[in-house]
C-alpha cells in the first residue's frame, strides 16, 4: 500500500481522498452542506437522480435525496463486477477453527443472487421483514445483501443474545423469516444456536420459515414444513437476479439497541442517505485505496459497526476485507496478530477494550508477529484512553501510523467525529472534530454552546444523511428519546458528555449517566479511568459512582493490573493508584475504593457494563448479564471480592 502520512507533524495537507471530499473554505452554511452531500451521493449508482437533497419539513423526521431511486446491493456488488473487478477479493474469511474461504466480488454476486432467489421462492416481497441471527460467517453477509437487494428490511440480532431477546426483536419487527445456523464456534467449542432460536420462535407467530445454515454439523431440533436447510434451498437457486431500484427512503434495516425502559429500541435506517454517508466516511476516515488496502474491522455484524464498516461502507467502496468468526483468544492470544500477518492487513479498526486487553497481555505478544503491513489504525466503541492510544500506535502501528479515533452511534449510522488522517496533528484520546458535512457542538443545560476548555453535552445541530429515521413503530419514543431535551433548539442529543480543549477540539467523556457527582463536583468516569490507565501498573480500568451518604456519590474503581504488578502488596498498589489519580486530576477525583479484578464485564461489542459494576459497588446482586460476552466474569469478580469460590452451575 502507499505510505500514509505521520499524524504527528502539523505540516502537509490531508490525503487526496479527504482533500477532495472536504468542504471548500467557507463551506459552512446549510446550502454548502447539502451541496457537499450531493457530491458524495454522486459516487453511488442511482437509477433515478434525486430532486431534492434534504426535506426537513417534517423535522425531526428527515427525507434525504428525495425522489432518488437506487439498489443498495447493486452498489455494493454488481457495479464492481460490471466494472471489471469481479476477480478482486471481497472477503478473506477466517473461521475460528482455522477453516478459510476466499470470496471474490464475482463469487459474492453469485451468492447474493442465489440467496435473493431463495427468499423470493418463500413468497417474501419488498417491505417484509427478515430476522437474522448468525455467527460471523459469509452467509451472514449474503443474507444481509440479499435482503437489501429485494427491499426486505433486515433485523440482525447478535448471535450471543438470548432467546427472549431474539423473540422480542422478531415480534416488534413482525419478521416473516428467520435466518440462523445449527450452531456457532465460541472459544474452541461448538455452541448451539438453532435450539435457542426455536425457543425464541415458539411464541412468534409472524415467523413462517426458519432458514438454517449448517456450520457446526451438530444435531438440531427440526419442524417440518417450517425449517429449511440453507444448502437445500439456496445452493440450488439460479445465480442470476435482476435487482430493482427502491426509493432512497426505503427501509434498509432495523437494528435494536437497549433502552432505559428495558424495551429495546428498533433503530430504523433507510437506503440512500445511509449508504452515501457510510461509503463516504469509510473512504475518507481510513484514507482507503481499494486497489491496495486490506481492511479489517473486528466488530460483529450484529452491531452497527458491523453493518456500516464490515458490510455496506466497505463493499460500496470495493474494499478487500477480512471477516473473522472467532474470539481474540482462540486458539491463542496472538490470533489477531496472526491474521494481520497472514493477510497483510493494512487498516485495522477495533475497540479500546480490546486494545487494553492487548496491553494486559504485554507488548511481547505483538512483537512476535510481522505487523509491518499496518498503515492505519482505528478505534471505535467508546473514548480511548490516551495511554491506550499511545500503546496501540507504538506496539501495533510500529510508532509510525495514524490512528483515527471515531465517535458515532447506532443512531447516527456512520462516523460523525474523527480526525482525518494527516489533516492535523493527532491528539491521543481525542476524536477532535466533526467530519466535513457534519455539525456537532458541545452545549450547556440550556443548549448554548460552551466555550473552549469547558464541558457539556454533545449535540448534533444539523441533520445528516445516515441519521436514524425513527424508532420502529414508535414515533413518540423517538421524539422523547433523542429530541425532547433540546427541542427548543432543534438539537439531537447524543447522550454523551464532551468538552472542548483550548484549540476547540472535542474530547468525549462518555455517557452523561457515567458522570459522577462527588460533593457537588461533576467528574467523568472516563477522566478517572484515563488517569488510572496512565499508571504503569494498570492494564485496564472501569470506574463507577456508588451512592454515598456523605458525598452523594463515591468513586469506585475496578482495575486489571499488568503482569508483574501483582507481585507486591495489593494495599500498596491501590494506595499508589489513589495518589496517582489525585496528582493527575485532583484530590476530589481520588477513588474511595480501588478493587483489583481479573476481568471486567463487557458486552460482545467490547463495551464495559458499568451498570453491573455499580451493582457490585453498592452491594446489590448483579442484574441481567445476558448481553455479556462472558457471564462468568461477574462470578469471578464477586468471588474475588468476597473470598467465596465462583459458582459452577
Amino acid at each position: 500500500m502507499s505510505p500514509r502520512p505521520d499524524p504527528r507533524p502539523a505540516a502537509g495537507g490531508p490525503p487526496a481522498e479527504a482533500a477532495k471530499a472536504a468542504p471548500r473554505p467557507g463551506e459552512r452554511t446549510a446550502a454548502d452542506r447539502l451541496a457537499f452531500w450531493s457530491r458524495q451521493a454522486e459516487e453511488l449508482h442511482w437509477e433515478t437522480r434525486w430532486s431534492e437533497v434534504l426535506d426537513w419539513s417534517a423535522a425531526p423526521f428527515a427525507r434525504w435525496f428525495t425522489g432518488g431511486r437506487l439498489n443498495v446491493a447493486y452498489n455494493c456488488v454488481d457495479r464492481h463486477v460490471e466494472a471489471g473487478h469481479g476477480d478482486q477479493v471481497a472477503f478473506h474469511w477466517e473461521g475460528e477453527p482455522g477453516d478459510t474461504r476466499t470470496i471474490t466480488y464475482a463469487d459474492l454476486r453469485r451468492e447474493v443472487c442465489r440467496t435473493a432467489n431463495a427468499l423470493l421462492s418463500l413468497g417474501l416481497r419488498a417491505g417484509d421483514r427478515v430476522a437474522i441471527q448468525l455467527p460471523m460467517i459469509p452467509e451472514a453477509v449474503f443474507a444481509m445483501l440479499a435482503c437489501a437487494r429485494l427491499g426486505l428490511p433486515h433485523s440482525v440480532v447478535f448471535g450471543g443474545f438470548s432467546p427472549a431477546a431474539l423473540q422480542s426483536r422478531i415480534e416488534d419487527a413482525g419478521a416473516r423469516l428467520l435466518i440462523t445456523s445449527d450452531g456457532q464456534y465460541r472459544r474452541g467449542r461448538a455452541e448451539p444456536m438453532k435450539a435457542n432460536t426455536d425457543e425464541a420462535t415458539r411464541h412468534a407467530p409472524s415467523i413462517e420459515h426458519v432458514l438454517v445454515v449448517r456450520r457446526t454439523a451438530t444435531e438440531v431440533p427440526w419442524t417440518e414444513g417450517r425449517d429449511l436447510w440453507w444448502h437445500d434451498l439456496v445452493d440450488t437457486q439460479p445465480d442470476e437476479h435482476r435487482p430493482e431500484a427502491f426509493d432512497a427512503e426505503h427501509p434498509l434495516f432495523i437494528l435494536y439497541t437497549s433502552g432505559t425502559t428495558g424495551r429495546p429500541k428498533g433503530i430504523l435506517h433507510t437506503s440512500g442517505g445511509y449508504l452515501t454517508q457510510t461509503a463516504y466516511t469509510h473512504r475518507a476516515v481510513f484514507d482507503l485505496d481499494p486497489d491496495t488496502d486490506v481492511y479489517w474491522c473486528t466488530a460483529d455484524i450484529g452491531w452497527i459497526t458491523g453493518h456500516s464498516y464490515i458490510v455496506y461502507g466497505p463493499l460500496a467502496n470495493r474494499t478487500t476485507s477480512v471477516l473473522y468468526e472467532g474470539t481474540p483468544t482462540t486458539p491463542h492470544e496472538g490470533r489477531h496478530f496472526e491474521v494481520i500477518e497472514k493477510y497483510g492487513v493494512s487498516v485495522y479498526y477495533t475497540a479500546p477494550t480490546l486494545i487494553r486487553t492487548f496491553m494486559k497481555w504485554g507488548e511481547q505478544l505483538p512483537a512476535r508477529y510481522d505487523l509491518s503491513s499496518i498503515g492505519m489504525l482505528g478505534s471505535v466503541g467508546e473514548p480511548i484512553n490516551p495511554e491506550a492510544w499511545r500503546w496501540y500506535r507504538k506496539h501495533i502501528g510500529g510508532d509510525r501510523v495514524p490512528i483515527v479515533d471515531t465517535w458515532w452511534q447506532t443512531e447516527t449510522g456512520a462516523v460523525m467525529i474523527a480526525p482525518l488522517p494527516g489533516a492535523a496533528p493527532a491528539k491521543p484520546g481525542s476524536a477532535q472534530a466533526p467530519l466535513p458535512g457534519v455539525s456537532a457542538k458541545v452545549v450547556d443545560d440550556q443548549g448554548r454552546e460552551v466555550g473552549r476548555g469547558e464541558s457539556g453535552y454533545l449535540v448534533l445541530d444539523q441533520p445528516w444523511p445516515a441519521m436514524l429515521r425513527g424508532i420502529w413503530g414508535d414515533e413518540d419514543r423517538y421524539r422523547e428519546t433523542y429530541w425532547a431535551r433540546f427541542a427548543h433548539r432543534g438539537h439531537y442529543f447524543a447522550g454523551d458528555g464532551a468538552r472542548y480543549d483550548e484549540d476547540g477540539d472535542i474530547w468525549l467523556l462518555g455517557r452523561v449517566d457515567d458522570v459522577m457527582n462527588v460533593s457537588g463536583h461533576r467528574i467523568s468516569t472516563a477522566e478517572v479511568e484515563s488517569a488510572l490507565v496512565s499508571h504503569p501498573s494498570v492494564a485496564e480500568a472501569a470506574v463507577v459512582g456508588a451512592s454515598d451518604p456523605t458525598t452523594g456519590q463515591a468513586i469506585v474503581a475496578f482495575v486489571i493490573l499488568r503482569a508483574g504488578a501483582t507481585d507486591g502488596d495489593a494495599a500498596e498498589v491501590t494506595a499508589a493508584l489513589r495518589e496517582h489519580v489525585a496528582r493527575e486530576i485532583g484530590p476530589i477525583a481520588k477513588p474511595g475504593r480501588i478493587l483489583v479484578v481479573p476481568e471486567l464485564p463487557k458486552t460482545r461489542s467490547g463495551k464495559i457494563m458499568r451498570r453491573l459494576l455499580r451493582d457490585v459497588a453498592e452491594n446489590r446482586e448483579a442484574g441481567d448479564v445476558t448481553t455479556l460476552a462472558d457471564a462468568s466474569v461477574m462470578d469471578l469478580i464477586t468471588a474475588g471480592l468476597t473470598g467465596r469460590p465462583p459458582r459452577t452451575d
